[in-house]
């Protein structure tokens, strides 16, 4: 199931994730999160919003590919920044959400 987190700051949710080793930058590779996505599995969700400017939202994925690569993926989050490979991994966690609860 997918954990979601509140950090501070995005920089601090990085630090956790890479501790706990997510430290793969899938952002080098949304083209294949966006081919591909049935070889991802979501394992953390971390929102991030900026105190008084909505384009400050961000949100980071702690990803974990089908061949046990750990990494993390982070994406703007204002309605007009959400790029394809960042709504397939909102489409896969919410995918995973109603598989947990049935």
């Amino acid at each position: 199931m997918t954990q979601i987190y509140h950090y501070a700051s995005v920089s601090k949710a990085l630090d956790e994730l890479n501790e706990n080793g997510f430290n793969y930058d899938f952002n080098l590779h949304e083209a294949d999160i966006v081919k591909n996505p049935n070889k991802y599995e979501i394992k953390h969700i971390y929102r991030y919003e900026g105190d008084s400017n909505p384009d400050d939202e961000a949100i980071v994925f702690g990803i974990q590919s089908k061949s046990g690569k750990k990494g993390v993926y982070v994406a703007g989050f204002a309605a007009n920044s959400i790029n394809e490979a960042a709504q397939v991994l909102l489409d896969i966690s919410i995918k995973e959400r109603n598989k947990s609860k049935k």
